[in-house]
């Protein structure tokens, strides 16, 4: 699949608001307002894409609500409840030497500092205080372990991303 086709879900639309065609809006990006630098959205419902543009938007609450174009009274919102707003992944910033894109690490292989395979990337959490990868382990893995929490902490335990071989090395025991 060619980048231009590649899509990101960047948040969803919540219940109507109002109306005159307003909805609320939940961002799944890192800055929550950030979710309104893209532009189109890609709306997508029942596994079809619709390009919309965003008309309006403002902070609501500890949300946010937007108004679509073309969207002009709540019966029209209400259709839009619960569709997942996407975004081409050829909108989203680049990222600085050092910085991922989780999406990026979900796949890669984990490998020790002294060459153990301790399997790839299945997810990754949102901690408090850092990330953590989840790894799912290789089935013939010794340590009877099925997945493994590593933080994210580069330099101490992360000790190298790399992005063409797909290979994130670590600083960790494989019987932790």
């Amino acid at each position: 699949m060619s980048q231009e086709n590649t899509t990101i879900i960047a948040g969803k639309l919540g219940a109507p608001y109002g109306i005159k065609g307003w909805l609320k809006v939940h961002s799944f990006t890192d800055d929550p307002e950030g979710i309104f630098d893209f532009s189109p959205w890609l709306i997508v419902q029942q596994g079809s894409l619709k390009t919309i543009e965003v008309a309006d938007w403002r902070r609501h609450n500890k949300g946010f609500i937007a108004k679509l174009a073309g969207v002009d009274d709540r019966d029209q919102a209400n259709v839009l409840t619960n569709a997942e707003i996407a975004v081409q992944e050829n909108q989203l910033p680049n990222l600085p030497d050092g910085e991922f894109y989780w999406r990026d690490l979900i796949g890669m292989s984990v490998v020790t500092d002294k060459g153990y395979d301790m399997g790839k990337v299945d997810d990754l959490m949102e901690t408090g205080s850092n990330d953590v990868l989840v790894v799912k382990a290789n089935a013939n893995d010794g340590f009877g372990k099925g997945e493994r929490l590593i933080p994210f902490l580069t330099e101490s335990v992360v000790l190298n991303v790399d992005k063409d071989e797909r290979i994130i090395t670590v600083d960790w025991e494989p019987n932790f």
